[in-house]
């Protein structure tokens, strides 16, 4: 099992309206081969900041499977326009 971590800083104000539509997202991401769970939590100390851990049976379900498919445009349509900077995302075992 791979863990993906990922640390998303939201554009000020706009916390909200992702969350709604991380809750669309969710359906997207959780029908992808290879995909085990997620969680999405809140930072305490800074608003906007959120931190996204996906488990994946391969690093290759969510590098290839995930981010090389249809069903990606449409998790990116919903929501890389609130990230500011882009989201580094890492993997660890």
């Amino acid at each position: 099992m791979i863990l993906e971590v990922a640390t998303l800083n939201i554009k000020k104000g706009l916390s909200v309206e992702f969350e709604i539509n991380f809750k669309k997202a969710e359906g997207i991401i959780s029908s992808m081969n290879g995909y085990i769970s997620h969680q999405l939590k809140k930072c305490i100390e800074q608003k906007d900041k959120y931190i996204l851990l996906v488990n994946w049976e391969t690093i290759e379900d969510h590098e290839v499977g995930f981010r090389k498919s249809i069903e990606y445009q449409e998790w990116k349509a919903l929501l890389h326009h609130f990230y500011e900077p882009f989201p580094k995302v890492e993997h660890y075992k």
